[in-house]
């Protein structure tokens, strides 16, 4: 296919056949038992995981700790200050645009739920032996809550972005392949041959089945909480109908692409998420909220080296729910990390390594922390006053998304505070899921992608191929199953990862890029420039975000 634009304006459709078709057909090989035998299914993927869970558990507990020690060094060494893209390169987005896309596609939707509802399953099934249902173990909540969101989640997440952005805006390879990356590790023969090819499907079929899971079982909230407005039961109809709202929403954003799309849909989410936020600390229980928050930042703060290392080892049997989450969560987590990696380089061009990770790592952190502590608290207070019976509702009722609806109900102006909820909620899976989409296309784009985006045709493709699958598996019930294999996924992925990690430094080392691909200091090269002659307001003007 020619590079070239069409008349319209639109790049035509290239798509790597040999990459893309591979990986969605083994997806659909792996879901044909999925959706034939569910549960049949599911409980071997469970016994499956939990063969993983009791020999490699605690190799998931410390694949965070090492992400967060690569990130800490690449930020503090001279690799920190190498620029993704030449030196003089500015970057594409101002600051509160790139954290505000980082933020949409590193929490996503996720945090409604894990925000809202996090603490009753924590209080519930406490750790450390605590009695369920005390006052000991509703401590634990909200900050296991904000533990799932802490500086581990972001490092994993981020830490494959040096690599891909490297070899993307430095040393300007066409493609965005995770085999690329490898090159220098496994060299040519094994990049150029089988070896590849199969690092690139294994990596594309781990993100197509995790974000085909992740539209199909962000739906429970958004209907419970449209039930709960409207008054109506939750039926298929009623599923299918939001799934569908969520599919024109990003997909109309994965249309419009980076720049019109998903840059101003992000960004519109951060002030709407901000107005709730606000709504409800001002109108709610104001007060309890900012103290319980108090407690609960302090709280994770003295407990954090207990949740990072906590494995429950002395209980012989079945691990603690933490135990058990946690590696569950990080294994999820790896099976998005080299999907993050795609993102973050694609949208990183003119930022340093520096710049990069450290916004990864915080900016998110701190809207999850915030997000959680409002919405847990509001849910914590529903339940201690007795407005919400959460733990019924969750035990014996609906479940955790019909407890979500309950407390969004028992807020002042119930009505609003639901339909906010709701907006939001979409806003929040959409463009997580556009982000995805938009890292996908780029991913199996023929095109250079260090001078372009992926053609919109390329992109339309997998938003439609992502929403057949959800609506598909959505109707038969198999996304639970999805969901374990995809976390399953996450177990050579992360060994993956490791790789990209090293392969980072060492192009950095060959290239010497910590010399070479670094910027000027400003003050001294204006200097120059003006002892050499040039108008000294002209220099001011062409000031550089740094």
């Amino acid at each position: 296919m020619s590079n070239q634009e069409t008349a319209n304006g639109t790049k035509r459709f290239a798509i790597d056949h040999g990459m893309a078709w591979p990986a969605v057909i083994i997806i659909i090989v792996l879901s044909i038992p999925l959706v034939i035998w569910e549960q049949r299914s599911l409980a071997t993927l469970n016994a499956i995981f939990e063969v993983i869970v009791a020999n490699f558990g605690w190799l998931y507990m410390w694949y965070p700790i090492l992400m967060i020690v690569f990130g800490l060094y690449f930020v503090f060494s001279k690799y920190g200050k190498v620029v993704l893209g030449d030196p003089e390169d500015k970057p594409r987005f101002t600051m509160f645009q790139y954290m505000s896309i980082i933020i949409a596609m590193g929490i996503g939707s996720t945090i409604m739920r894990t925000g809202s509802i996090q603490w009753a399953h924590v209080a519930l099934n406490p750790p450390f032996g605590i009695e369920p249902l005390t006052s000991e173990a509703l401590a634990w909540g909200n900050p296991y809550g904000m533990f799932l969101w802490n500086i581990h989640t972001f490092a994993i997440f981020s830490m494959t972005a040096p690599a891909m952005g490297y070899v993307l805006y430095v040393r300007k390879k066409p493609l965005m392949r995770v085999s690329e990356i490898c090159r220098c590790v496994f060299g040519d023969r094994f990049t150029d041959g089988v070896g590849g090819k199969v690092l690139d499907i294994l990596f594309l079929v781990a993100i197509i089945a995790g974000s085909a899971t992740f539209l199909g079982l962000g739906t429970p909230i958004v209907t419970a909480v449209v039930s709960k407005l409207f008054n109506i039961q939750v039926t298929f109809q009623l599923t299918l109908a939001v799934t569908l709202v969520w599919i024109a929403l990003f997909t109309t954003s994965v249309y419009l692409g980076l720049e019109k799309g998903i840059k101003n849909l992000s960004t519109f989410n951060m002030y709407l998420a901000a107005f709730l936020g606000l709504f409800i600390v001002i109108l709610g229980p104001t007060v309890f909220i900012l103290n319980h928050f108090t407690d609960s930042v302090g709280f994770l703060l003295v407990h954090m080296v207990d949740l990072t290392f906590y494995m429950d080892s002395l209980n012989i049997g079945e691990a603690a729910h933490i135990s058990r989450f946690s590696v569950f969560w990080w294994a999820y987590c790896a099976t998005w990390a080299l999907l993050h990696g795609v993102f973050a380089a694609k949208i990183s061009k003119g930022r340093t390594i520096r710049q990069m990770i450290l916004v990864y790592f915080l900016a998110p952190l701190v809207l999850a922390w915030v997000a959680t502590g409002i919405l847990g608290g509001a849910g914590i207070h529903a339940y201690l006053t007795g407005q919400v019976p959460v733990m019924e509702i969750i035990t014996e009722g609906e479940g955790a998304m019909a407890a979500i609806a309950e407390i969004m109900g028992s807020l002042p102006l119930p009505t609003f505070v639901l339909l906010v909820f709701a907006v939001l909620t979409m806003i929040f899976f959409g463009t997580t899921l556009d982000s995805t989409t938009y890292s996908i296309a780029a991913y199996t784009d023929r095109h250079d992608m260090s001078k372009q985006d992926p053609t919109r045709s390329n992109r339309v493709l997998w938003a439609a191929v992502i929403a057949f699958m959800a609506l598909v598996l959505l109707r038969v019930g198999g996304l639970v199953p999805l969901e374990v294999t995809s976390g399953l996924l996450g177990f050579p992925i992360m060994f993956l990862q490791f790789v990209t990690v090293y392969a980072a430094k060492k192009m950095m080392d060959e290239d010497k890029a910590y010399i070479y691909n670094v910027r000027l200091d400003p003050i001294k090269e204006a200097q120059r420039r003006i002892a050499e002659g040039e108008d000294p307001r002209a220099v001011a003007g062409d000031s550089v975000e740094y």
